[in-house]
């Protein structure tokens, strides 16, 4: 085999595991719920976290994660990411309880955040010029098609196996990475600095980490204990720190004179509020349908096909046009259509039909009618303004910064990316919650729904536990489509807030001025 397929194998199956981890754990959470005991969390704040963690982790190391990559070695380091994230993916697959499952999320975000930035790197380094084009083509079909079948992937194991396959199947694709990386050189950035900024990365964790946990925290506990507070508080300081530490940092994690780009900075406030509401809005989804509806973990995932596959097709097309027109209307009436999407969901109806797909029965792969109403208008509408957004928000990003900083940029961008999810996660919790509890008290008189043991039985968006009263369950089916449609709201707002901020902030076109400042300021930046 040549360079060139030993290169495009690891590259394709480094960044296919860290995406399929994310897609199948997603439909995985709803049986973990119900499964793996939890003794300090709820269980809906459990999955939260579960969620979470992996993405603290991966958004809050990935910047630092490129550097050291450069400096110590691309392959030697993409190894070291493949072997963390495969023994992570065993603690995960393996835990006892959603605080062992929370704390090896933990490690597995940590050891994606070391593998992503090695995937493109060893296609830049390996191949030559005249390769790459087509090798970039081939490793994006690849992410696109782990995303369109990740989820479906997931169900039939949930649904045929157990949960924990979800985790203990990263361990052969990790040991086939392993080798096909050891057939390829090392390379490194003989000019690469190496003075990191730890420090950096610490106060982005700690103020990222603190805010989306200390609302999580304080909400599930009905804001009484005093331990949020301290959270939100230590988020605040965190992220009041930030643009200090980047200041005064000879080597800051994030240079702060990039986001004199009007179009850098634009793009990235949007990036926040859209990507935020994104991925959030399909983990509450895909609890929704399972934990209420009683959608098998299969038909959950194969639900999200439709939007997954117009992603695909049109994104190129989209892009190109953009190219021709300007991104500014694309980033706006992208998020737009999405936020339509999300308001069909936020009609679902709590007595929609759950479609019960199973892989060996035929006759099981034919949705019922509620699907086709109630989420198909939704996920093919969402679908479509992501087509739309997505290679035109990239296009805007590249070329608001300097050639020379393009790296950087595009790191920046991706952290914001999955930074934003956990801000949002926690503020859709928030109205989750509220709504839930508010739900059920009005509909069973004199049940206390802060009370440990109705709190233990049942759980927003999740099938109630053993020997809950009939009349209890029917009420938490009510509340948990309310909270449901609550978080849709919650997220359409956020893509409205998206489509606006592009709509008025992007300009289609840098001027010559600001590109010749943004070089001026490469410059002071480059040599310190």
């Amino acid at each position: 085999m040549t360079r060139t397929r030993w290169t495009l194998l690891a590259a394709i199956l480094g960044s296919s595991i860290v995406f399929l981890d994310t897609a199948v754990v997603n439909v995985a959470l709803p049986r973990i719920g119900r499964e793996l005991p939890v003794h300090l969390f709820g269980v809906l704040e459990g999955q939260t976290y579960v969620y979470n963690a992996y993405l603290l982790t991966l958004s809050t190391l990935l910047i630092l994660a490129g550097a050291i990559n450069d400096f110590y070695g691309r392959r030697r380091m993409f190894a070291v990411g493949l072997v963390g994230f495969g023994a992570a993916s065993l603690l995960c697959g393996l835990a006892p309880n959603m605080e062992f499952l929370i704390v090896a999320r933990v490690l597995q975000g940590a050891a994606g955040a070391v593998l992503v930035p090695g995937s493109l790197a060893l296609i830049r380094v390996n191949l030559p010029a005249p390769e790459q084009g087509r090798a970039f083509g081939l490793w994006a079909g690849a992410s696109s098609g782990t995303t369109i079948l990740g989820p479906l992937l997931g169900g039939i194991l949930v649904d045929n196996f157990s949960w924990r396959w979800a985790f203990l199947i990263n361990a052969a694709l990790v040991v086939l990475a392993l080798w096909a990386v050891r057939k390829l050189p090392e390379s490194r950035d003989e000019q690469a600095s190496p003075r990191f900024d730890w420090l950096g990365a610490a106060i982005i964790f700690i103020g990222v980490g603190g805010l989306a946990i200390g609302a999580i925290y304080g909400q599930q506990r009905e804001w009484r204990d005093p331990i949020a507070f301290l959270l939100l508080a230590v988020g605040v300081i965190g992220m009041i720190a930030l643009p200090l530490q980047m200041r005064r940092s000879r080597h800051p994690l994030i240079p702060l004179g990039l986001f004199r780009s009007r179009n850098f900075t634009v793009t990235n406030i949007s990036t926040l509020l859209i990507y935020g509401a994104l991925y959030v809005t399909f983990y509450f989804l895909v609890l929704f349908q399972q934990g209420t509806l009683g959608y098998t973990a299969a038909a959950a995932g194969l639900g999200g096909l439709p939007g997954s596959l117009l992603l695909t097709f049109m994104s190129s097309r989209a892009g190109a046009l953009s190219s021709r027109y300007g991104p500014r209307w694309f980033m706006a009436i992208g998020p737009f259509l999405m936020g339509l999407g999300i308001l069909w969901f936020a009609r679902v109806p709590v007595g929609s039909p759950a479609w019960r797909l199973y892989p060996g029965d035929a006759a099981s792969f034919l949705p019922p009618n509620g699907y086709l109403i109630d989420f198909l208008p939704g996920s093919i509408l969402f679908g479509v303004g992501l087509a739309i957004l997505v290679a035109p928000l990239t296009a805007a990003l590249m070329a608001s910064v300097p050639e020379r900083n393009s790296g950087v940029g595009s790191a920046i961008n991706n952290a914001i990316s999955r930074i934003g999810p956990q801000l949002a996660g926690a503020l859709v919790f928030v109205a989750i919650t509220a709504t839930f509890y508010a739900g059920l008290a009005a509909r069973v008189p004199g049940l206390d729904p802060s009370s440990a043991s109705v709190r233990s039985a049942v759980s927003p968006l999740n099938t109630p536990g053993s020997g809950v009263p009939r009349n209890v369950i029917a009420a938490a089916r009510g509340a948990s489509t309310d909270a449901f449609h609550a978080a849709m709201l919650v997220s359409a707002v956020l893509l409205f807030a998206g489509a606006v901020v592009n709509a008025v902030g992007i300009r289609s076109e840098v001027p010559a001025a600001e590109a010749r400042r943004n070089e001026s300021e490469s410059e002071v930046m480059s040599n310190g």
